[in-house]
């Protein structure tokens, strides 16, 4: 049919596409092939202008299967030249984003391999029965669909990619009347595999439906084409390669049992996502890509858009080695589909959110070019064109002014992409030999020692104490798991080693910084993707040596936490903790496939990780001085309640599942709350900080049973079993080690109290029974966790209790006789020292001074008692009276000063312990109004 003649017919039929024809027909040879045959047919058309609803593209083949019961495979040829024709128009005319048209691709796909699938297998069980386990269960076929069918971006003229497996070993059964000869399951599901790729690849007069390829199965061409699931897990664990991981990153179950195929995909996740970051998997990649690159220039394949120097592949590859370093313990990047991965990098800090988008757009360009390139002639080619027809063709699928517009934007991208890609993938350095490389040859292999060792590290820069460098290098060498290592291992930790010690050396004190740094080789020394990390990532190396050299306690955070080493390959996050909303939404993000009990263990490492993390980041940024020291205490508190909060909704969650809920007499589910004392409680943790907790519910029938559960408990007991799980949650040493330590001594009663009380028990042990002491203690709690209503409750039960008026003098007294007991038994103090916390005037005399003023006054005013820490309580205090603005500002500049001094004493490993002398006027000005308002 005439060009003119056909844009009339499509025109009237397709009057929604109807500008865009000319443009498209154009484009595409194979478009005009069919759509002239189509034009012919009364419903041929029918569809064409809108988008498919879910599953209609399914209901479509198998409907025209159902129709032509003579011939599946006439049928699915149709069919599939129909809906290709279908695709290519609308993605031609604008109609259609890139991801319906990739999603259409594959659900058709899908679809004809399923179809096929169970026509052959209906073919076999009429020839050799059902195939049976020894158990007598029917043994169901799976096919992953894998690379850009599985990962639903399969491109439009494409082979597919296929590995047929089998749930199971056994035979048929042809004695049961299901067949006519016994075979065994193997041999079944080979046939399977045989006669579905034969329906779908074969050449016959209407075509084929799609050219497969199963290479990706187990041993390749030297397989067998279905193997069991045991076998393939079997195979996984013993032969599974580096590439092969890669490839199961797109796995899908297309057809035959899904369900089967997702319990296998979960079996196998351990080989393809390791538990532990994996940076050995860059490598992997790299070497993959580097085999590509050389086949590419062997066979003068630059002009590929798939496989060229930023072409698609590439992209891949940066997602991918994503996946595979972090998907172990991030689900959101355990996703076959490309884009929602990378938006999630962008949108988390993994990639810059420039060009995590930028990387997108060229995604989107190189995948509609490689289709356009395709859908001309429907061949399977990756290649720009050099005809001029040809290029004319793609100029006006893209909409382009002319082939010269068009090669310069091709151009554009592919520089772009190949430019992050070698970002991502750099080496880091070991093209380069670090100068002191022959320095750390000689120490290592002895042929530089004693004194002759001094002297080449004297020489080498380190002056004050090269022998402490030697006696660590020592050491690192006699390590059980670096004398084990093979020589190419042992050489890539010298080459480490040989950078490291030039990183030292431009530290102000190059013998701390090497031996610290030593420190944390030495930890993770049998974890060889740590090793691999910091070798290749200049980033990471050059911080970790540079925080070393800063402080001593984060030496020895990192060397007991290596998970940590993640977070410096960013200096940007690193140096810039998240805020409090940013700190529980990752969190949650981070938790939200994680479904205890079934998954303890790794939701109690993630709690572990976390915290490690963002304690680090924090540090970091501490260390800088991109954050002064109050916003160091916000971050490590509010880090501290997000986890208990997750923590709390995972013991929830274990509880729930073993023995329902605990409800209140009015039907009502019972709550449970988080307070936190002390440092907690006031906002100003530290490093290492233990968390001073009490829990609190409002049950009102202890006595009644829990409901909804498998089995039924005490709702006393339910609730003292969620706070110990809750505790074992934060506290309990697993390998990636605890959360926190909790203390509980604060709860009503001490030690002999219960581990959770009733808000109602609460409320009179703190209005009858608690000690002064206790009251103190109440100035600092809030609520942190589990129902609000019951920290609403609290807050109204601490202000009462803290506005009850006393006696000053009798307060006053008891106030200064508990200092004193303190004294006596704490402060550290001697003539040549003083203890900045116990000591006089120090920490603890300036909380008790705000202490006993928020109790003796707080009856006047309500202001007094809103906030739980030291600093905006003197505040609140000057407002209602109770403290001269000189006094206020006094006492709150000696406690940032001497929080100060000891924040960074900590930070250094040193104790609280300053000079005799040091900090005299802030001491004596703490003491002058201690004097003045609680005597000597």
């Amino acid at each position: 049919m005439p060009m003119d003649a056909l844009i009339d017919a499509l025109g009237t039929r397709l009057p929604t596409l109807s500008a865009q024809l000319p443009r498209v027909l154009a484009a595409s040879r194979f478009l005009r092939d069919a759509l002239t045959a189509l034009t012919a047919q009364a419903d041929g058309l029918d569809g064409f202008e809108r988008h498919y609803r879910h599953g209609e593209l399914a209901a479509r083949v198998d409907a025209a299967v159902a129709a032509d019961a003579a011939s599946t495979a006439r049928a699915l040829r149709r069919v599939r030249r129909r809906e290709m024709a279908r695709i290519a128009l609308r993605d031609l005319a604008g109609a259609a984003e890139l991801d319906e048209s990739l999603r259409d691709l594959s659900d058709l796909a899908d679809a004809c391999v399923a179809a096929a699938l169970r026509d052959v297998e209906r073919r076999l069980q009429a020839r050799h029965g059902v195939p049976r386990s020894t158990s007598g269960e029917i043994v169901r076929p799976v096919v992953l669909g894998m690379g850009k069918l599985g990962g639903r971006e399969l491109n439009f003229s494409s082979d597919i990619d296929l590995i047929f497996c089998h749930s199971d070993s056994g035979e048929t059964c042809p004695e049961t009347g299901d067949g006519e000869r016994s075979i065994s399951s193997d041999e079944y599901f080979i046939k399977l595999a045989q006669e579905t790729s034969k329906l779908l690849l074969a050449q016959t007069e209407d075509g084929f439906v799609f050219r497969v390829d199963t290479m990706l199965r187990p041993f390749g061409s030297a397989g067998a084409l279905s193997a069991s699931f045991p076998a393939l897990e079997d195979y996984y664990q013993v032969h599974g390669r580096e590439w092969e991981r890669y490839a199961l990153i797109k796995a899908r179950p297309i057809a035959g049992d899904l369900d089967a195929g997702e319990r296998l995909l979960r079996t196998l996740r351990p080989f393809v996502y390791r538990r532990y970051l994996d940076y050995n998997a860059v490598g992997a990649l790299r070497d993959l890509k580097k085999l590509i690159e050389d086949d590419v220039a062997r066979k003068g394949l630059e002009d590929n858009v798939k496989l060229g120097a930023g072409g698609i592949r590439e992209i891949e590859f940066i997602v991918q080695s994503f996946q595979l370093v972090r998907g172990g313990s991030v689900a959101a990047l355990r996703d076959s589909r490309l884009r929602p991965v990378l938006r999630y990098l962008g949108d988390n800090g993994y990639l810059d959110a420039a060009d995590a988008q930028r990387l997108d757009e060229a995604y989107v360009f190189l995948r509609r070019l490689e289709n356009s390139i395709q859908m001309y002639a429907d061949q399977q080619t990756h290649a720009l064109p050099g005809a001029d027809e040809a290029r004319a063709a793609l100029v006006a699928a893209l909409d382009f002014a002319s082939w010269d517009a068009l090669s310069a934007r091709v151009a554009e991208v592919r520089r772009y992409v190949h430019a992050q890609f070698a970002r991502v993938f750099a080496t880091g350095g070991e093209a380069v030999v670090s100068a002191q490389q022959p320095l750390v040859d000689g120490l290592w292999g002895a042929t530089l020692s004693g004194d002759a060792a001094l002297e080449a590290l004297y020489a080498a820069g380190f002056k004050r104490h090269p022998q402490a460098v030697l006696a660590q290098i020592d050491a690192l060498r006699e390590v059980r798991l670096v004398r084990a290592m093979r020589d190419e291992t042992a050489h890539k930790l010298r080459v480490l080693l040989a950078q490291v010690v030039e990183l030292a050396l431009a530290q102000p004190e190059p013998e701390s910084a090497l031996t610290r740094a030593l420190r944390v080789i030495e930890a993770v020394a049998g974890r060889s993707t740590y090793l691999t990390l910091l070798r290749e990532s200049t980033s990471a190396r050059s911080t970790l040596v540079r925080l070393c050299a800063a402080s001593p306690w984060l030496t020895e955070f990192i060397a007991h936490s290596p998970i940590v080493l993640d977070s410096l390959l960013d200096a940007r996050s690193l140096y810039a903790p998240p805020d409090r909303a940013e700190l529980f939404a990752e969190l949650a993000r981070r938790a939200e496939h994680l479904r205890p009990p079934a998954d303890t263990e790794p939701a109690m490492d993630l709690l572990r990780h976390y915290q490690k993390e963002i304690t680090l980041r924090v540090a970091a940024a501490d260390l800088v001085e991109a954050l002064p020291l109050v916003k160091v205490s916000d971050r490590l508190t509010w880090l501290a309640e997000a986890i208990v909060s997750q923590a709390l909704a995972f013991a929830w969650a274990e509880m729930s599942a073993q023995y329902g809920a605990p409800l209140n007499s009015d039907g009502t589910p019972t709550g449970f709350a988080v307070i936190a004392y002390g440092k907690f409680g006031g906002i100003e943790l530290g490093y290492g900080s233990d968390l001073d907790l009490v829990f609190l519910h409002d049950c009102d029938q202890l006595d009644a049973d829990s409901v909804g559960g498998p089995r039924r408990i005490n709702n006393g007991t339910y609730l003292a079993r969620l706070a110990q799980r809750l505790i074992n949650w934060l506290a309990t040493q697993t390998p990636a080690g605890r959360a926190y330590e909790v203390d509980m001594e604060l709860r009503p009663n001490g030690r002999s109290g219960l581990l959770v009380s009733s808000l109602a028990s609460f409320d009179g042990y703190q209005r009858s029974e608690a000690w002064t002491w206790e009251h103190q203690a109440l100035t600092r709690a809030r609520w942190v966790g589990g129902a609000i209503d019951i920290g609403q409750a609290f807050a109204r039960v601490r202000r009462d209790v803290l506005m009850q008026p006393r006696d000053p003098d009798k307060l006053r007294q008891e106030i200064v006789d508990m200092r004193a007991k303190m004294r006596a038994n704490l402060d550290k103090s001697t003539a040549a020292s003083w203890d900045i916390k116990q000591g006089d005037g120090g920490l603890v005399d300036l909380e008790f001074i705000t202490q006993f003023l928020v109790l003796r006054d707080a009856h006047r005013d309500a202001g007094i008692v809103e906030w739980s820490d030291n600093w905006r309580q003197l505040e609140a205090l000057e407002r209602a009276g109770s403290v001269s603005a000189t006094d206020r500002d006094t006492l709150i500049r000696c406690y940032r000063v001497f929080r100060s001094w000891a924040h960074a004493r900590a930070l250094q490993k040193e104790s609280s312990l300053a000079e005799s002398g040091a900090f005299a006027a802030d001491r004596e000005a703490v003491l002058d109004v201690r004097r003045r308002l609680l005597g000597d």
